[in-house]
């Protein structure tokens, strides 16, 4: 999360790499660095798509965004490991609406 005149602000892991990356690995202390690094590696998709993913599963399935920013940042690949995000037990979510955010995220998944 980063600061923003006093209010937390919610960022995907992407988002966190892009904030990074634009202050210059020069200007960075040690533990930015680690970020970077740790980023870098667990990024799944670039920031724009994030921030487009995370605005498509709060407005189009009614996920919080807390919770959508755990699915951008983990980026699952089954209804199973999705269920994991979604177990606090709010609300019961169809498995039609699970299938259909694993085939948005698949749909926006970097391949390596």
């Amino acid at each position: 999360m980063a600061e923003e005149n006093g209010k937390e602000k919610l960022l995907t892991l992407p988002q966190v790499k892009k904030l990074l990356e634009s202050l210059g690995e020069e200007n960075l202390d040690q533990f930015q660095r680690r970020t970077l690094d740790y980023v870098s590696k667990f990024s799944k998709v670039d920031a724009e798509t994030a921030e487009k993913l995370v605005g498509k599963l709060v407005d189009e399935f009614g996920l919080n965004k807390e919770e959508a920013v755990q699915i951008v940042n983990c980026m699952p690949q089954s209804i199973g490991e999705l269920r994991v995000f979604l177990a606090g037990g709010r609300k019961i979510i169809e498995a039609s609406k699970l299938e259909s955010i694993i085939k948005l995220l698949n749909g926006h998944r970097k391949l390596k």
